[in-house]
């Protein structure tokens, strides 16, 4: 590895304010906000957090965290990933299994549901054990349940081992973002945030391409054995260069009681309350397009898969580069709220444009008209994912792993309960997956208005106060 100032501070083992004593390498602490530059040692492997250091150093320093920024988007890709490469394959399953549609979506509600559950139990366990032992159970619990839905003969078996797949999966996004919280703070975050989408962003944008090219050479089982290898190979990954963040002092040593007083404590906090409800129903806009856009794009548009990944893989492009714009030209220029106010707006607006081209208001349209509509929506995503979570995340410094399971729940478990709506009335109309849109779009800038009220917080700042 090059030298860097970072390197050379670590090998000289400045210590850390506030550290603990522990021997063992991985239990060395990294500090919160800009002291706490993140380096990684040539000798051990290990991610530390010199104190001290200027201002270029600082910066160094996080540049030879290249590789921990790689493993962290890769563990928030593997949950689009597993959504994702599957989508072209959902009416074949339907075929393959005998079962209708909506039965056939349960298995992304299972799974959704599943991410939802498990980051409630993960993220206050990587509060009070760390976050590298959490993460690596539910990576081979993932492998295993991944190889098994290959292996499933019915829909409600394959509905069952989607949830395990969820349930450990949860793992992996819920760290991922309690591990930036315990590196990052301020804008700092809300840039990582970007960067990390970048990352994550680039297994929306393939796994369907790739999904429709397994299904030229095998049939949907062979996606699941494609995630499988995925599985291992990002356990493998972790095992090996993600060390531990959380050091033993700031760890909650509580039982069930603690960590759920602590979610109570943070659900109180009307300001987080509003970013994370307001994420929650953005994600479920996200979800609606995801669990219905295989049937809109390919039944009553009458594309093929392979059409179906291309017009997918072109609005995940939409939404990194709305993200990157957000994270490397707005983010420490423009407020965060306004920011994300803007993003709700859109969303609003192409959630609404494409109601009215569903319901036949503008005539029969074809499928250009809805995919621009798609595509403004998904671009939009951009501008309100990364925002919101950095904004919630910025109210807490001592239970991220608890913020971060909040967060996650409550985005799943509202994408979930979308995800069967899209799919009531049928295969036959896109309506459904636009009305879901339009209301839970004016509910997300509903919270963010009367909950999170950003005008009183830029007044106090103006002021001062």
């Amino acid at each position: 590895m090059p030298d860097s100032g970072g390197s050379r501070a670590q090998r000289a083992h400045i210590p850390t304010t506030g550290a603990g004593t522990g021997t063992e390498a991985e239990d060395r602490p990294i500090p919160h906000g800009d002291a706490g530059a993140l380096s990684v040692d040539p000798a051990a492997g290990q991610v530390t957090a010199p104190a001290g250091l200027p201002g270029p150093a600082v910066k160094a320093a996080r540049r030879t965290g290249l590789l921990v920024t790689l493993v962290l988007g890769g563990l928030t890709a593997l949950p689009p990933l597993s959504m994702d490469m599957y989508l072209p394959a959902l009416p074949a399953v339907t075929d393959s299994l005998s079962a209708p549609a909506a039965t056939v979506q349960l298995t992304l509600t299972a799974c959704l549901a599943g991410m939802a559950l498990g980051q409630l139990v993960v993220g206050p366990m990587s509060d009070r054990w760390g976050r590298r032992k959490p993460l690596l159970l539910g990576m081979v619990v993932y492998v295993l349940a991944t190889a098994i839905c290959a292996l499933a003969p019915t829909a409600e078996l394959l509905i069952g081992f989607r949830l395990l797949q969820g349930l450990a999966g949860a793992a992996g996004i819920v760290i991922a973002r309690a591990v930036v919280r315990d590196l990052y703070d301020g804008v700092e975050m809300a840039r990582f945030f970007s960067t990390l989408m970048l990352i994550s962003g680039v297994a929306p944008v393939i796994a369907p391409v790739i999904g429709g090219q397994v299904l030229r050479i095998t049939d949907w089982r062979g996606i699941f054995a494609v995630l499988t290898v995925v599985g291992i190979a990002l356990t493998l990954v972790v095992a090996k260069w993600l060390h531990e963040t959380l050091p033993p002092a700031d760890r909650h040593t509580g039982g069930v009681a603690d960590a759920l007083r602590t979610m109570r404590g943070l659900l109180a906090d009307r300001v987080f309350t509003g970013y994370m409800v307001a994420g929650g129903l953005a994600f479920a806009v996200l979800f609606a397009y995801i669990s219905a856009s295989p049937f809109v794009v390919q039944e009553i548009y009458g594309a093929s898969p392979q059409t179906f990944s291309l017009l997918f893989g072109l609005n995940s492009i939409g939404l990194i580069t709305v993200g990157q714009i957000n994270g490397k030209l707005l983010v420490g220029r423009v407020s965060l709220d306004k920011v994300l106010g803007f993003g709700l707006a859109v969303i609003v607006l192409a959630a609404v444009a494409l109601l009215l081209m569903t319901t036949g208001v503008f005539g029969e349209v074809g499928l250009l008209p809805v995919a621009a509509g798609l595509f403004v929506l998904m671009s939009a995503m951009g501008l309100a994912m990364p925002n919101t979570n950095a904004q919630a995340l910025m109210r807490t410094k001592h239970a991220a792993g608890s913020a971060s399971a909040l967060l996650g729940t409550s985005s799943f478990l509202i994408g979930a309960v979308a995800s069967p709506l899209v799919g009531i009335a049928g295969e036959d109309t896109a309506v459904p997956m636009a009305l879901v849109q339009v209301v839970c779009a004016l509910a997300a800038v509903a919270c963010f208005l009367l909950l999170c009220r950003p005008w009183q917080r830029a007044g106090r700042e103006a002021g001062g106060l």
